[in-house]
């Protein structure tokens, strides 16, 4: 269902430039996505569904990634995504190995690769690494064969734009590139809502002719279904910045609450209510005010340690160091979760079964990368517990990866099949997810099968714990 009225593509010129674009109204536009991850296939899924007259190509290197695109079992779970797929693949979504010759094809490149944070050399634990980024902007350099509008989709630090005109204008062969930033704000478990009906689409590029007209080149793209009002447009750097700056603020929220749990668990207090009360306030608003064992991801840490690298290198070490705080709080977090499980079982853990229900970051959602669960499972095995984890959607072999490293194997760690399955035999479950099915477990039956007496973690703060201290479980959650 479309949400706003069909514009057509309009005209490109690129002022200055050795060749005119081709007119895009008078053929049919193709877009080709480099990078087939969490953020290319979903948006593209999208931009073919709600304009099929526009050809889109998503291209990567890794055959065995495209070959699940390709196939009913996708490389990424959302909920939506497969029959989003199933809708345009084949129509006029096709994925494939062939960069080369998407790269050709296109009007418009997304780039939408992986940025992850250094581990090396200068900025180590803080930078972006942007060589993937550096490798695509030379390998269309390499390949293009006109005029291309060049649209950053993955999270980079501001200026980076300046890298990739850089890149490409040495080794352009006289064609000319207008580079856009266009980030992403999808939220995990919700990536297909929220392409449906984003609260915003920003875009920025150079308040010059050819940006200008490269911008509304972009604009028209999302004005099929997306209001016109919610297409804003920025300069390049407010636009990189911004993405940035959007997790870090939501970040901050968490880890501000989660500092907040710390003191109710000293006072009594309860971390629900408060948040409820200071959630009235229309200034504050409810939203992000969850408490929990710590936020994960792929892009909360990594931004915050981004800006945090950014703000040092423009010598601004008090701002740096703020927002370095936030990610502080978190680690301490799910270090102090660890802390309460050892504590309440009678300050040892060694050689009792640990159930932790939940490995990806968040519900809805595959998605293991900074999980709190990979630090929790790795805190209770440093103290010989033997931790057996249940999640609905992240594979065995990945959560082993995960916590005892590649190519590794941990003895005390294995992986079940259900979540009753996960308890049998267990002194305490941990919660560290929010799946739904978590909610609606017959805890009766898995206190029955539990070590007494028996422990229950919740790591989200999704059960009421009244009700489980009436079943029996020495039950607490967050702040509760």
């Amino acid at each position: 269902m479309n949400l706003g009225p069909v514009v057509k593509p309009a005209p490109v010129y690129f002022l200055d430039s050795v060749e005119p674009a081709p007119s895009l109204a008078t053929q049919r536009m193709k877009i080709c996505c480099i990078g087939a991850g969490y953020v290319g296939g979903p948006t593209m899924a999208m931009i073919a569904r709600q304009a099929p007259e526009i050809e889109v190509r998503v291209v990567d290197m890794n055959a065995a990634r495209i070959a699940a695109w390709n196939s009913e079992t996708l490389p990424i779970y959302e909920p939506g995504l497969l029959e989003l797929v199933r809708e345009t693949r084949g129509r006029n979504l096709h994925f494939s190995t062939d960069v080369k010759g998407g790269i050709k094809a296109a009007d418009i490149i997304f780039v939408a690769v992986n940025t992850p944070t250094k581990t090396y050399g200068v900025g180590a634990g803080r930078a972006a690494d942007l060589r993937f980024i550096e490798l695509v902007a030379r390998t269309i350099a390499e390949h293009a064969n006109g005029p291309k509008i060049i649209v950053e989709k993955s999270t980079i630090p501001v200026k980076t734009a300046e890298t990739i005109k850089d890149i490409l204008a040495a080794n352009s062969r006289g064609h000319r590139f207008e580079v856009l930033s266009n980030p992403e704000f999808l939220a995990e478990g919700t990536a297909v809502a929220d392409l449906q009906a984003p609260d915003r689409v920003l875009i920025g590029g150079e308040r010059t002719p050819g940006g200008e007209a490269a911008i509304q080149t972009l604009v028209d793209v999302y004005a099929h279904w997306v209001p016109r009002e919610r297409i804003l447009t920025t300069n390049l750097w407010s636009s990189e910045l911004s993405k940035l700056v959007a997790n870090a603020f939501l970040a901050q929220r968490i880890s501000s609450i989660n500092s907040i749990s710390a003191l109710c668990d000293a006072t009594g207090a309860d971390v629900e209510e408060v948040a409820n009360a200071i959630g009235k306030d229309s200034r504050i608003g409810p939203k992000f005010l969850k408490a929990s064992v710590g936020f994960g991801g792929s892009c909360f840490q990594k931004d915050i340690l981004n800006l945090v690298y950014l703000c040092e290198n423009f010598g601004l070490p008090e701002v740096a160091s703020y927002w370095e705080g936030v990610v502080k709080m978190n680690d301490w977090q799910k270090a102090r979760f660890s802390a309460k499980i050892v504590r309440s079982l009678f300050n040892t853990v060694a050689e009792k079964r640990i159930a932790v229900l939940g490995f990806a970051f968040k519900k809805d959602t595959n998605d293991t990368r900074e999980s709190a669960a990979i630090a929790v499972c790795r805190d209770l095995l440093a103290e010989q517990a033997r931790v057996v984890v249940y999640d609905p959607k992240v594979p065995a072999a990945e959560i082993i990866q995960d916590v005892a490293g590649k190519g590794r194997d941990e003895p005390r760690l294995t992986v079940a099949a259900s979540a009753y399955e996960a308890a049998q035999g267990a002194h305490a479950i941990a919660i560290l997810t929010e799946w739904d099915e978590f909610k609606t477990l017959d805890y009766s039956r898995i206190l029955a099968g539990m070590n007494q007496p028996a422990f229950l973690f919740d790591g989200r703060n999704i059960l009421e714990l009244a009700n489980m201290r009436a079943l029996g479980f020495r039950a607490s959650g967050i702040g509760r």
